[in-house]
């Protein structure tokens, strides 16, 4: 006699290349784990950067005030140290780079004002030094990053205006000038990651609208090339503002945010194929003004927060892992 269990015995085998019979996640590619709780008081908006290995984070907005106080991540041991606060004025939405092992921060908005005043961080003393304010004058909501030895800041919020221009800085000389060339649009709270000696920029909003272009940026030449927009195809849910990037190993991810409402979802971006790919999303809260820390093998999405309340978790992503809900 064929039972009925005997029946679903056979369909799964018969379909076993096409389909898992299980009903539970735990073959969907990425997994998150959780790591060390944020010593701090819960926070979004925060900046922070990547100096020999260890994290640097600070500033930020914790619902009631805006704050100054600046730690440093150990990601090889899991811990927090807290260093030298930040002596600038209390800030959110600020920005920052490392170049060369010192880190930089700047721009941001206080509670009342966007700021343009930039600063730089030196890990061996745990010291900060005042630097040129930022060329484009004052701004909160932009992006920034480091590559061959300069500093990069653009788009953002004014104030008054969302906007797309982009300023270069010179370490050496302490010294901002205009970068031409970016033909994508106006946009604050966008989103960057770099992928080998190529610089990726998207997402984001202005007027309402939430940005679909994406740009790659070589540093070498200064040049800005658009790729394809990231709403191409009819399955792509990656248009969002107020969300994170980073890569590991060759591959770009841009993870929670907020479209409508807040997300948890990550995507995954192949630059040899310009296509993106879902996986698995964000543990714990979907969140929006979140942090990333990148090493280029190993990323943590930590922070932010879900409508009114603030978070201080922190998850590791291992994006060529299976799903594990025990993590």
């Amino acid at each position: 006699m064929i039972t009925n269990s005997t029946k679903v015995l056979v369909l799964c085998a018969l379909a076993l290349s096409l389909f898992n019979c299980s009903s539970d996640d735990d073959d969907d590619r990425g997994n998150w784990v959780e790591r060390s709780v944020f010593d701090g008081v819960p926070r979004s908006n925060v900046v922070g950067f990547v100096i020999d290995e260890l994290g640097y984070m600070g500033t930020g907005y914790d619902g009631d005030d805006y704050l100054v106080d600046f730690w440093q991540y150990n990601i090889a041991g899991d811990y927090w140290v807290q260093k030298a606060d930040f002596p600038g004025t209390e800030r959110s939405a600020a920005t920052g780079f490392a170049l060369d092992g010192l880190g930089y921060l700047g721009t941001g908005y206080d509670g009342v004002d966007e700021l343009s005043d930039f600063w730089q961080y030196n890990p061996s003393t745990n010291t900060w030094t005042q630097k040129a304010d930022f060329m484009g004058g004052v701004r909160q909501a932009a992006i920034g990053f480091g590559a061959n030895g300069t500093g990069y800041v653009g788009t953002g919020y004014d104030g008054d205006n969302d906007r797309k221009d982009f300023y270069k800085y010179n370490p050496t000389t302490d010294t901002w000038s205009e970068l031409v060339g970016f033909g994508g649009e106006k946009r604050r709270f966008g989103t960057t990651f770099a992928i080998g000696d190529k610089v990726y920029i998207g997402t984001g909003v202005s007027n309402g609208l939430y940005k679909t272009d994406f740009w790659e940026f070589d540093p070498a030449t200064e040049v800005f090339t658009s790729k394809l927009d990231l709403d191409e195809e009819d399955d792509y849910s990656i248009t969002r503002s107020n969300a994170v990037g980073f890569s590991i190993d060759g591959l770009g991810y841009i993870v929670s945010g907020y479209n409508g409402g807040v997300l948890n979802s990550t995507w995954e971006y192949d630059p040899g194929k310009d296509e993106w790919e879902d996986i698995t999303g964000l543990e714990g809260y979907s969140r929006q003004d979140a942090l990333a820390f990148s090493t280029g093998t190993r990323a943590f999405v930590l922070l932010g927060r879900s409508g009114s309340l603030y978070l201080d978790d922190n998850y590791e992503l291992f994006p060529q892992e299976d799903y594990d809900d025990e993590d």
